[in-house]
């Protein structure tokens, strides 16, 4: 039986190029199943002393994705993986995510089973998860080149500034005046990112939430916030310094002091490939080490 033809395109980073051994397999796991395959033109400069001659003439570079493609496949960290996100995201190509960094939430794959990933996607086993995403709007838009965020929006101080003060609305109401070093509203799927290193509420992907959250606030008594995906957030900062940081999935812009911002849920979300046995719970508890006995791994990390 023939298989179907498929196209590929894949994102990495130059770290994940050091495992180029794992990303030549991956070449020729493609290449025995007859698929189209496409590299980013930065990854594939990285990695070409890798590639034989032959395997090199069936692979397209590209920059821009200006073309159909039926996956994307991101080699490295979350960090690739939101790179790749925010270059493709709005297609609505499923994306593959390859853990070849350290922790790995959202490129949750092992790299030891891309082979295996990818035989399935042949077989059709495995799902597709949507996940929620945020865009910024702001009235000088030639600074946002790319606002949306599968993550978390950040609103931060800038290095050695003082505090900054947001005045915060929902829905048009108004909340209250955070002063802090910055604020940062999350989606479920970055609920488990920045959001909770700063003391967030972890989020189930399925849920249609935003967490607000301060970073650092004057004031103990301000705590995390959940509300509605549906909502409308809109934003005023006030700084000594008259400017401030906005962080779009760690991609950062030099905003000046008085400019309103509003957040609210993009228009489109993003597909997400997931092994059938690959559930949301089940990487909380390996990600996290839920129910790990503590006592055993402090053992043998001091071996």
């Amino acid at each position: 039986m023939t298989e179907k033809k498929l196209s590929f395109a894949i994102f990495g980073s130059k770290s994940g190029a050091a495992k180029s051994n794992r990303i030549s397999e991956l070449i020729e796991k493609l290449r025995s199943k007859n698929a189209t395959i496409y590299v980013e033109k930065y990854f594939l400069n990285a990695i070409a002393s890798s590639i034989d001659r032959e395997a090199k003439r069936d692979i397209c570079a590209f920059e821009v994705i200006d073309f159909s493609v039926d996956f994307i496949i991101s080699l490295g960290g979350d960090g690739t993986f939101l790179r790749a996100i925010g270059r493709t995201g709005s297609l609505q190509v499923p994306i593959i995510g390859v853990n070849m960094g350290r922790l790995g939430f959202l490129a949750n794959i092992p790299q030891e089973e891309l082979n295996l990933t990818i035989d399935n996607i042949y077989a059709n086993e495995f799902s597709v998860e949507e996940r929620a995403v945020i865009k910024l709007e702001c009235p000088d838009r030639e600074i946002i080149i790319n606002p949306f965020a599968l993550n978390d929006i950040a609103i931060l101080k800038r290095d050695m500034a003082a505090m900054i003060s947001i005045r915060m609305a929902i829905n048009g109401e108004f909340l209250t005046a955070y002063l802090a070093d910055g604020l940062v509203i999350s989606t479920p799927t970055g609920s488990t990112a920045y959001s909770l290193s700063i003391g967030g509420p972890i989020m189930v992907p399925q849920t249609s939430t935003l967490s607000i959250t301060p970073v650092a606030p004057h004031s103990l008594n301000i705590r995390p916030i959940v509300i509605s995906d549906e909502a409308e957030i809109t934003l005023e900062v006030e700084s000594r310094s008259h400017n401030f940081l906005v962080a779009i999935d760690g991609r950062s812009v030099k905003m000046k002091e008085g400019t309103t911002l509003t957040i609210r849920k993009a228009p489109y979300k993003v597909k997400i490939l997931k092994p059938k046995n690959n559930t949301f719970f089940r990487t909380l508890r390996e990600k996290l080490m839920w129910g790990a006995d503590t006592r055993k791994l402090g053992g043998k990390l001091s071996k």
